[in-house]
């Protein structure tokens, strides 16, 4: 049996000049247990359901929202593509089922994407929410293999695709990424990305390439999107980061030298910020969001 990790990340460091941050993971799936081999049929009754269509799921038009259906979606008129099982809540097996696009719901459902979800379903919901849709891009991407182009098929005893043609199995894509929150005084460094909204900065993120180590990709991502480099580097936390399959690792660092000087690519703009002059700053769900939230609260000290 297999129980995801607990919604607080708690990281315990020797170094007595970093405050440490209890960081609420909003995606780290707290909500269900899985539990493999998995279930050997999918019940008519008696589970729970998350319909995804796309990168939507549905969810009531009631206020609160809610994201749990009870009744089998075929059995609701739908037009069903996929059913993955994703895990039990408490008892009940709970799946995912990849609707067709322009399949009716019933009148009092509708779709949203995860991020509209934000603050309208509660944290635990939230992240079932987003790993149902991840679960079905899953299966979407490797109906076939990608060595020899058979057709796989879902194994019972992991959360995996196999294919009985030439034995490769194929499991979830996850992409590491980092994202640092650089201190130079009483400032911090933000950036723009040219994707950003309007006006928005955030602190230097970017994923790890393949023979890197975590810290080597940090020092990389600093020097090559705004010139300068970098000391004291620490870990602070991580976020399951489902846009589409990143893993966030958060640290903090001290700037050592160099003038900024951007790559006009990745990043447009970048300068040093005190805590009474931030910019437009990204959504409150994000990792980036609660290094610099625990900053301008004075929780990060770097020494």
């Amino acid at each position: 049996m297999l129980i995801f990790s607990p919604i607080i990340t708690k990281i315990i460091h020797t170094d007595p000049g970093l405050i440490l941050l209890n960081h609420t993971a909003r995606f780290s799936v707290t909500g269900l247990t899985q539990r493999f081999p998995e279930p050997e049929s999918v019940p008519e009754s008696g589970a729970c359901w998350v319909l995804v269509s796309g990168t939507t799921v549905a969810i009531t038009r009631k206020d609160p929202p809610r994201l749990f259906v009870q009744t089998n979606p075929k059995t609701a008129g739908c037009t069903v593509e996929t059913i993955r099982y994703i895990g039990h809540r408490g008892t009940t097996p709970c799946y995912a089922a990849e609707i067709t696009g322009g399949s009716p719901l019933q009148s009092e459902m509708k779709y949203a994407s995860v991020r509209e979800l934000f603050g309208l379903l509660p944290d635990d919901e939230l992240a079932v929410a987003a790993y149902a849709v991840r679960i079905i891009e899953f299966v979407r991407t490797t109906r076939y293999c990608g060595r020899c182009g058979a057709k796989t098929r879902q194994l019972r005893t992991e959360r995996a695709q196999f294919c009985t043609d030439c034995n490769l199995i194929t499991y979830p894509r996850l992409s590491p990424a980092i994202v640092v929150l650089i201190q130079n005084g009483d400032r911090i460094l933000l950036a723009r990305s040219p994707h950003f909204p309007v006006g928005m900065h955030s602190i230097i993120a970017g994923f790890v390439e393949p023979g890197e180590s975590l810290e080597q990709t940090v020092y990389r991502e600093v020097q090559e999107e705004v010139g300068i480099t970098i000391k004291n580097l620490r870990y602070v936390a991580s976020e399951p980061w489902p846009f589409p399959n990143s893993l966030m690792c958060g640290y903090v660092a001290e700037y050592d030298k160099g003038e900024i000087a951007i790559d006009n690519n990745e990043i447009v703009s970048a300068g040093w910020f005190d805590r009474d002059h931030l910019p437009a700053l990204p959504s409150s769900m994000s990792l980036s969001r609660a290094l610099i939230d625990a900053w301008v609260r004075g929780d990060l000290k770097i020494p």
